[in-house]
């Protein structure tokens, strides 16, 4: 950080999630970290938590110029492990990452000071709550040091999530002169809340939010949450619906959405949708007919491939509807003798004990009768090459050798199976009282021969060293053909909005930040492919319907009408850049300097 205009503003951005890869809001900051330099050049600076681990690979230290450099040195003299480099994304941002450990002698004072200051009581056994004091107080330490080196200087420190935001109340209190943004993505009491299975959003005006969090053990992270809330000058969401949420969790309304963008520099040769969704799509076909060795009878030229993924939140992320309405989905392509085959995947990480042997076994046997044809095929084609260079028609009782066809029988008969194709293709560690297993086991999606739905759990997130896909998440995504997420609790939703920006059809709801989003922006959805489900305001049994008819509605498309919906899903991408969401970002930090500062922006 060098070389600025001394009345500039300097922009700080908070977060657990720096140079850290442990959430959806490492995926924001990381996206947009490009054109926030961009715009703000060495005046740019993230603050984290040092995790050697992280660091390795996704920090490269730096000497601090003469801007920082100053304060780093005086906060390290009185005892503040602080690291100063590039975050090593798309951007290169300046990162500050201090070391929690360098602050835990004084925790207990600083957590005397919350108390008796600011009416706040911690427990000592909550260590994810004394790493978030520590950390907030090590953010206080280095901003008080950096206003009083340089007194005349506006400075914009922007904090995500609770965990980040204890510096918040400190700040306001000791009335520092630091403009401050507090973004939640999602409230602490309200994810508690939705995975409690209860009817949240029309209940959400009558809770009473002391008791609730003080029921759920979590009464101290909520009043860090809703202290940091009101403490900001400029209080944020990521979406309409999550402000709505805020506003009577949190008691205070949004001033401004700060909907989640997209770089779409990561999804590089966009107008390529339909060759990569070929490409890709070849490779989901030898991953089934692998899987479904024995009872590989249906036509791939039929199959669609869906898939829901992030997560493992069974209510939250819906997969609870989702195995409900895919149930519903084939009794009605089952009565109706279709000939289309819907293979679902479920991509969610859970405990395993490694891959199951039957889904490594079909795998193994896929290759070898590949393997087995593919040098056939060379023979065949020497043979019928030296037969017609002689001026003579091949004779096709011999273009199979005898040895040959023997081969091929042995690869046919070790394809017998006795059993069924597995539905999970690892061996959880609990298996018996897994809510996605014990589901699809009460619904006897088991993969039968007569079943039109085929289902998949994979619990583990797809990546190119994966035995099974051999595919990166993003060219599994690219080979589907829809994606479905039926999210109940979902403030924003990556998952669609990654698959939009890629030309794959997605089901949303009307919960989704991005649902909303897409139904403010879009006049019809559906026609780009952006299927939007009724989830608040009618029950359970009529969203499943809902869902279970939209994807009988996408089986009945041909090719042709996929190819166009998958193009005018991909125009879309635009609506979800950081350069036009980014306007937001804009608007809230001017408004922060503003409340701050004066009339300056």
């Amino acid at each position: 950080m060098g070389g600025a205009n001394h009345d500039e503003p300097l922009l700080f951005e908070i977060a657990w999630e720096v140079a850290r890869k442990v959430g959806g809001i490492y995926t924001v900051l990381r996206s947009k970290a490009a054109i926030t330099v961009e715009e703000w050049g060495d005046r740019y600076c993230l603050m984290g938590i040092y995790s050697p681990d992280s660091a390795a690979s996704e920090f490269e230290p730096l000497e601090p110029g003469p801007i920082l450099g100053p304060t780093i040195e005086a906060v390290r003299q009185q005892g503040v492990a602080v690291h100063f480099g590039r975050w090593l994304v798309k951007g290169h941002p300046r990162v500050l990452l201090f070391d929690l450990g360098s602050g835990y002698h004084n925790m207990n004072d600083w957590k005397y000071a919350l108390w008796e200051e600011l009416g706040v009581g911690t427990p000592n056994d909550d260590p994810e709550t004394n790493d978030a004091i520590v950390f907030g107080n090590l953010v206080v330490s280095f901003l008080a040091e950096f206003t009083r080196r340089t007194p005349n200087r506006p400075v914009i420190a922007h904090f995500h999530e609770w965990l980040a935001a204890v510096a918040l109340p400190v700040l306001r209190k000791r009335n520092l002169p630091v403009a401050t943004v507090f973004t939640t993505h999602a409230t602490l009491l309200g994810r508690y809340l939705c995975a409690s299975q209860i009817d949240f959003y029309n209940q959400l005006p009558w809770l009473e939010p002391d008791i609730e969090s003080g029921n759920r053990k979590i009464y101290h992270r909520y009043c860090i949450e809703r202290a940091a809330t009101h403490s900001a000058h400029v209080f944020t969401t990521v979406s309409e619906i999550t402000a709505y949420e805020a506003e009577h969790l949190l008691k205070r309304r949004a001033d401004v959405i700060l909907p989640n963008g997209l770089k779409l520099d990561n999804f590089t040769v966009l107008h390529e949708f339909q060759n990569l969704h070929a490409q890709y799509k070849r490779r989901i076909h030898a991953f089934t007919q692998g899987h479904f060795y024995g009872h590989y009878d249906f036509d791939l030229e039929d199959t669609l491939y869906f898939f829901t993924s992030g997560r493992y939140e069974y209510h939250n992320k819906g997969v609870d509807m989702y195995i409900e309405a895919l149930f519903r989905l084939n009794e009605r392509l089952r009565r109706e003798n279709s000939k289309v085959t819907v293979v679902a995947f479920i991509i969610m990480p859970a405990a395993t004990n490694n891959f199951c042997v039957e889904a490594l076994r079909g795998h193994f046997m896929s290759e070898e009768l590949r393997d087995t044809c593919d040098v056939i095929q060379r023979e065949v084609g020497k043979r019928i090459f030296e037969a017609t260079a002689r001026g003579q028609l091949p004779d096709p009782a011999k273009l199979i050798s005898d040895e040959q066809l023997v081969m091929l029988k042995r690869r046919i008969h070790s394809l017998n199976r006795s059993g069924l194709p597995p539905i999970v293709t690892h061996n959880m560690v609990d298996d018996g009282h897994d809510p996605i297993l014990s589901h699809l086991r009460h619904r006897r999606l088991f993969n039968n021969r007569e079943d039109r739905v085929k289902v998949i759990f994979h619990p583990e997130f797809i990546t190119s060293t994966n035995p099974l896909f051999s595919l990166d998440y993003d060219e599994f995504v690219r080979g589907c053909h829809l994606g479905v997420f039926p999210s109940y609790y979902e403030p924003w939703g990556y998952t669609p909005a990654e698959c939009t920006v890629m030309g794959v059809p997605s089901v949303c709801t009307n919960l989704s930040g991005f649902g909303n989003f897409m139904h403010r922006h879009v006049d019809d959805p559906e026609a780009p492919g952006i299927f939007i489900l009724d989830r608040r305001f009618v029950g359970p049994d009529e969203s499943i319907a809902q869902l279970a008819d939209m994807m009988y509605r996408f089986c009945q498309l041909n090719r042709r009408q996929r190819i166009q919906m998958r193009a005018r899903a991909e125009r879309l991408s635009e609506l979800l850049d950081w350069k036009n969401l980014g306007e937001a970002y804009v608007e809230a930090r001017n408004l922060a300097l503003q409340r701050t500062y004066g009339a300056r922006t």
